[in-house]
């Protein structure tokens, strides 16, 4: 039933560096000498100004075997904006700002001008067009336009986040895969003649129990702060878990390879030259040498990934990923459900339990940026929510679904157990509850006196527009759509809303 989990290792060049003085050249001699001894594939993604740059350009030409494949990193630079025509108001010649340094900072017309550019001299310097492409933020213009234009048939884009390096991505498909919609890069698309067939991979390897709502557990971060902080697979974070800690590396690989995951597995590895070699070496050697002894992890090339993902499937497969044991060692599990109707994120700490997070995809909802340019330098990707779990928690609420009895007491729920029980379906029984996630809908059964109340911060963004009993209205961003109840009811509390069984069983439907 699990596939074999699949990893893409994917290092992205840069030729630019201005927050501080680097050595751009020696973490990729390095990670090529260490991935051509260890005969592993890996995706090399080059920003424009690499291409330009003789040195880098070399070493690759020079070391790279049939293992491998070269392709574009979107970031946009300095040379490439004046090569297109187009007035650069960067800082710097590489400007992380979203307005500058991404696409959706310029017209649709040039970002298309943009991406000639840049595959004209990839095309000169490889003599052929790329299968990949990556950025931390892609919008759906670019893309189809890579696509129907150049071939494009491989993408990945940033994991989830709020506000780190003034990115936002949130509510996306956590994990694994997914056809974007053709208005939204990052909205899985419910249908196929509505998506982008270029599937999307979502990059750097997340911390399934912590990432989400990083800092709220320690006190250290709330909804009102504006940046998470990151524990991700990333070979330079060693802090507080993260790729450059042995003991989080080998149970993150475990997790990922035994799942249950349904569709696939998946992560990514790798790490950008402009963190320098003696921040990452450590953590990409051993994490290199791990990948290369292990088995039950299948490395290859993104485009790879990609052409397996599109012969499989012709929709966005359900997927999940499941972490039933804690390396922090606090009790805490988590379990991520995602289909190409919605996302939801199972969570314990000891008996308690709460639904932490459930966004609703609708491929009708457009990017902000679909045809307009991004203002500032921030950016904003999002989702439809349902719960949220971090920006609607203050100090006195953590938000969520959790189960009470009819009195209000807090219902305690025993170890998680959870099967697939079949290639879509995931089934978590959790004593007294069994929740069963399935592509289209979600139930929850159980005995006894129960019933689920949806808390939230006394001043959180909440989309809820109006109540009835089987139907909650919502609007986000000038966007309407409906949490749909098919079976028991749903009413409005002070701060929240109670969903009440009917024959022992809530089930909400997601289409």
């Amino acid at each position: 039933m699990t596939a074999t989990a699949r990893v893409n290792i994917i290092n992205f060049l840069r030729a630019c560096e201005p927050r501080r003085e680097m050595d751009l050249i020696e973490p990729i001699r390095e990670q090529l000498r260490l991935i051509r001894e260890l005969k592993l594939p890996a995706t090399w993604l080059l920003q424009y100004d690499a291409l330009l740059d003789e040195h880098i350009v070399g070493l690759l030409t020079e070391n790279l075997d049939e293992r491998q494949e070269v392709g574009v990193w979107l970031e946009v630079v300095q040379p490439q904006v004046e090569a297109a025509g187009i007035v650069w108001r960067g800082r710097f010649p590489w400007d992380w700002h979203s307005h500058v340094g991404f696409t959706i900072g310029y017209s649709p017309k040039e970002r298309e001008r943009l991406m000639d550019v840049l595959m004209a001299r990839f095309h000169d310097v490889f003599g052929q067009y790329p299968a990949s492409a990556g950025c931390w933020v892609l919008d759906a213009h670019t893309l189809r336009y890579l696509h129907e234009r150049y071939g494009i048939t491989a993408a990945c884009n940033c994991k989830d986040q709020w506000g780190t390096d003034g990115y936002t991505l949130w509510g996306g498909y956590w994990n694994q895969a997914y056809y974007p919609s053709k208005v939204n890069a990052y909205m899985p698309a419910q249908h196929a003649e509505a998506q982008l067939p270029v599937p999307i991979f979502r990059m750097l390897g997340s911390d399934p129990i912590y990432q989400y709502d990083t800092g709220l557990h320690d006190g250290t971060n709330c909804a009102e702060v504006p940046a998470q902080g990151v524990v991700s697979l990333e070979p330079v974070y060693c802090g507080n878990g993260g790729g450059g800690d042995p003991r989080w590396v080998r149970w993150f690989f475990d997790l990922m390879a035994k799942g249950p995951s349904l569709a696939f597995g998946y992560t990514q590895a790798g790490q950008e030259n402009s963190f320098g070699w003696s921040a990452m070496v450590t953590g990409f050697t051993d994490q290199m040498r791990l990948l290369a002894a292990r088995d039950d992890l299948r490395v290859e090339t993104l485009a790879d990934s990609a052409e397996w993902f599109r012969a499989r499937y012709s929709v966005t497969p359900a997927a999940s990923v499941v972490a039933l044991t804690d390396w922090q060692g606090h009790d805490r599990r988590s379990v991520w459900y995602h289909s190409r109707h919605y996302r939801a994120n199972l969570f314990w700490e000891g008996e308690a339990f709460r639904i932490r997070d459930l966004h609703l995809f609708d491929e009708r909802y457009a990017e902000r940026y679909l045809t307009a340019v991004c203002p500032g330098t921030a950016c904003t990707y999002d989702t439809l929510p349902l719960v949220d779990g971090f920006r609607w928690s203050d100090g006195q609420t953590r938000a969520g679904l959790y189960p009470v009895t009819a009195s209000g007491a807090a219902l305690p729920c025993g170890e998680p157990a959870v099967t697939a029980l079949d290639d879509e379906t995931v089934q978590v029984v959790t004593d007294p509850l069994t929740f069963t996630c399935m592509p289209e809908e979600m139930q929850i059964t159980g005995d006894g006196d129960w019933c689920l109340d949806l808390r939230w911060g006394g001043d959180a963004p909440v989309p809820v527009t109006r109540v009835t009993a089987d139907i909650v209205e919502l609007n986000y961003e000038g966007f309407s759509y409906h949490w749909r109840v098919t079976q028991g009811e749903v009413a409005e509390l002070s701060h929240g809303l109670c969903f009440t069984p009917r024959d022992g069983a809530v089930r909400w439907r997601f289409r």
